[in-house]
């Protein structure tokens, strides 16, 4: 079976193994802390976020568009390595980022009411700015080690094949609950934890349901989702706007792989 076998069959592929190089990903994870001391080594700020340096350490980061402040985090987000393993796995011609988030999860003491889960989702549900049948999916890249007490990503296989599913809440805390309100009536449903090495990656498809838990470890769970598309996608009416802004600035939103280059 071939990672393209594998990503069709289950939705996604967990690569454990480093795939971008140890030095850009510790470059990367320096970068994470200047951006959350307000730091923009570009001159240019992230687009606005959720988190915001100054907000509760205790909170979950997560920064939009963090590529475009700095240049170690740009290196990660654009190198080759990362493009041709998408299209290895996707069977793309090309492989465009079209936007990027960091996420960084504190840890969470035990006992302490921290909300810091992400709930079951489909990525889909979000990126309504997109044609219906658009190739879009997401490279998650650890920046820190992503063991099974960091609370790591969890995907749900085959079920990128349940279609569009109603219910989706990255905020969600009660996993249970979200499960009774999403799985479909007969649905097999089998998780599997991405359990990953600095600088290795998961795929996933725009369908597939995933959702991350509280973070045990003791240290904060660093990491990147890089949403990407191939040739096999386009924006709604051909309009630039919200998540389809940047599309066409490659200085922004990198290509990183093309067939033949």
């Amino acid at each position: 079976m071939s990672l393209r076998d594998d990503y069709q069959r289950d939705g996604y592929v967990i690569h454990p193994e480093p795939v971008i190089p140890a030095d850009v990903v510790r470059a990367a994870s320096e970068g994470m802390d200047a951006l959350r001391r307000g730091e923009y080594d570009t001159g240019t700020p992230p687009q606005p976020s959720y988190w915001n340096p100054g907000d509760d350490p205790d909170k979950l980061c997560k920064i939009e568009m963090p590529q475009i402040a700095n240049r170690a985090i740009w290196e990660l987000v654009s190198h080759p390595a990362l493009g041709r393993l998408a299209a290895e796995v996707t069977g793309a011609q090309r492989v465009q980022v079209w936007w990027v988030q960091l996420l960084g999860k504190p840890p969470s003491p035990p006992g302490a009411d921290i909300q810091t889960n992400i709930g079951w989702h489909q990525d889909r549900y979000y990126w309504r700015s997109w044609e219906e049948g658009s190739e879009l999916f997401t490279a998650w890249v650890a920046v820190s080690d992503a063991t099974a007490d960091a609370g790591p990503m969890r995907f749900v296989r085959g079920s990128h094949k349940w279609g569009f599913v109603e219910g989706s809440d990255f905020f969600g805390q009660d996993h249970d609950a979200q499960r009774k309100v999403i799985a479909p009536d007969g649905a097999e449903w089998e998780e599997e934890s991405a359990i990953l090495s600095p600088g290795g990656v998961s795929f996933h498809d725009c369908l597939t349901m995933h959702a991350s838990g509280q973070n045990r470890s003791g240290v904060m769970r660093r990491s990147f989702a890089i949403h990407m598309r191939t040739e096999r996608s386009a924006p709604v009416d051909g309009k630039r706007a919200g998540l389809t802004s940047f599309i066409d600035d490659e200085s922004r939103c990198p290509v990183i792989h093309r067939a033949g280059a």
